[in-house]
């Protein structure tokens, strides 16, 4: 299938600011894209594309008082599959972990591992090691955590996730992310998009959404404890050790938010009729 991917995001800008977008498709779906995935901005100097220390596509740029808008769309071919599912995938022991792996282990800003080992143990230490036992955690989160979009806060960390049951799905990851790593189970943090196809449409404008990865059997692999569901259609765009690694835009002085939107539609063919 193609996917429509873009957004439109507006700043209102005071005085001149450095900003850095991580706003670009992940090296590994490049290969997908259909046309040109360029972000377009406008009121800006000082260009500079680069590749972050997670591989991550990035950009920094000085943004020159007044509006500052960014811009994109692009079409990317996606299999149309659903996230794969693979209950045969093994843990692998801490020594024979790749060492660009060891970090997805450890404490990060918002995973708090040390504080939730003794949580993770007695809640999944007697579940087999490997897909099901992180399946497991999954859908404990899941079934634990209260998504709403009022109880957003940029301060939540994953043990107050834990103890308030309330978020958003960013909060839902760092949980699950935080007793997969308290569990010796490498996790990072995945952002990018994911529209609604394949399920009903949610009632509540597209956003840019999160997701995590762990290390089983040599690779990563794709979790979501916000919907907890194989999904179709996940684009990846970032990843990290929790969100504060792959923000989407990062402003290093004051900007403020006008517009926010974002697409990620199916591209539906058109069959011509005759007549």
């Amino acid at each position: 299938m193609l996917i429509q991917l873009g957004y439109d995001i507006v700043f209102d800008i005071p005085r001149a600011v450095p900003f850095v977008t991580l706003l670009k498709v992940h090296p590994s779906r490049v290969h997908d894209l259909q046309t040109p995935d360029e972000l377009k901005v406008d009121s800006a100097t000082h260009f500079e594309f680069y590749s972050d220390s997670f591989g991550n596509n990035c950009c920094r740029f000085l943004a020159r008082p007044g509006t500052l808008r960014l811009t994109n769309s692009t079409i990317i071919h996606d299999t149309g599959e659903p996230d794969p599912v693979a209950p045969w995938a093994r843990e692998m022991p801490v020594e024979h972990l790749p060492s660009d792996v060891l970090g997805y282990l450890l404490n990060s800003r918002y995973c708090e591992v040390d504080r939730m080992s003794n949580i993770a143990a007695q809640l999944f230490g007697g579940i087999a090691p490997g897909w099901n036992r992180v399946q497991a955690v999954c859908t404990w989160v899941h079934e634990r955590v209260t998504f709403g979009y009022q109880y957003a806060n940029p301060q939540k960390t994953a043990f107050d996730v834990y103890t308030d049951g309330l978020g958003v799905c960013r909060d839902f990851q760092h949980l699950a992310i935080t007793m997969c790593r308290a569990l010796n189970i490498p996790a990072r943090y995945a952002t990018g998009y994911l529209g609604d196809i394949g399920v009903p449409a949610a009632p509540v404008p597209m956003d840019f959404s999160a997701w995590f990865e762990v290390y089983l059997e040599g690779r990563w692999w794709t979790f979501d404890a916000r919907h907890n569901q194989p999904r179709i259609g996940r684009v990846l765009m970032a990843v990290g050790r929790d969100a504060s690694d792959v923000a989407l835009t990062t402003s290093f002085g004051a900007a403020g938010l006008r517009q926010f939107t974002v697409i990620t539609d199916e591209v539906v063919k058109q069959v011509a009729a005759y007549a």
